[in-house]
């Protein structure tokens, strides 16, 4: 997964990229994150980034130039190591106006095999002719606003790059994530088997990988009904799903005061 970042604050996306799974993985090869200081394309001798609104109003816009210069600068860049292939960027822009970031776009972006080119905006917002020139997706990763899009896509760029085959210990501690098949989680427990009282359930100690598989899959639909209910009508559920749910429901009716 190859990832360029384009950003007035590369400090806050390299603390995030540099630590942990994303250096295990950059160190592996399976991760590349290059990253791009706007202000190196801002031409004045301030290096002046942003400009007041045409129209007026409060804060203030990105310039279009030094995005489009820097673009250009990833491709020629580009074309240079690589020989061809150039064109074959595909540019995100951050914003709280795109779409919600999800598991499904996260795996998405763990195969795409373009270049993946971030946009961070600042301030108010970024020129509009960069999203209608060069921006293929406007990303969100929730309805709230950040003072800019490096958060925004050092998550991005973790969420996809775990999903990558070989960048977690273990592959299939992926697939046991949360969302991987729609729903939440399962509880996780591990050593001491009581602490404070509180004891681990008793199925997880019993060594017999059929009982904890079911328990394991009734706790993670019991978890998805009660905080996410939402995502429970969004999937095709199977006949032992469907009999998983009707046990949860009679043991949460019979929790209830008569």
């Amino acid at each position: 997964m190859n990832c360029e970042v384009l950003t007035l604050f590369p400090g806050i996306v390299e603390a995030a990229v540099n630590d942990s799974i994303m250096k295990r993985a950059a160190d592996k090869g399976l991760l590349n994150v290059r990253l791009t200081d706007l202000r190196d394309f801002a031409h004045d001798k301030h290096h002046t980034a942003d400009d007041y609104p045409f129209g007026g109003g409060a804060g203030m816009v990105m310039k279009p130039g030094l995005v489009f210069d820097a673009v250009d600068a990833v491709r020629a860049r580009i074309l240079e190591e690589d020989g061809e292939g150039a064109e074959k960027l595909r540019v995100i822009l951050t914003s709280p106006q795109g779409r919600v970031f999800d598991h499904g776009l996260a795996l998405e972006l763990s195969k795409e095999t373009r270049r993946i080119v971030f946009i961070c905006g600042r301030y108010e917002g970024v020129d509009e002719r960069v999203r209608l020139t060069l921006v293929d997706d406007e990303v969100s990763i929730g309805d709230f606003v950040l003072s800019g899009g490096e958060l925004a896509a050092a998550v991005i760029i973790e969420a996809s790059a775990r999903l990558i085959p070989g960048v977690l210990g273990d592959d299939e501690s992926a697939e046991k994530d949360s969302f991987y098949d729609g729903l939440l989680d399962y509880p996780h427990y591990t050593r001491p088997a009581i602490y404070r009282g509180l004891a681990v359930p008793d199925v997880l100690l019993s060594g017999n990988h059929a009982l904890i598989n079911r328990w394991r899959r009734k706790e993670a639909l019991r978890a998805t009904l009660k905080k996410r209910p939402d995502l429970l009508e969004r999937l095709t559920l199977s006949a032992d799903d469907q009999r998983l749910l009707e046990e949860i429901k009679a043991e949460d009716n019979e929790g209830m005061p008569g």
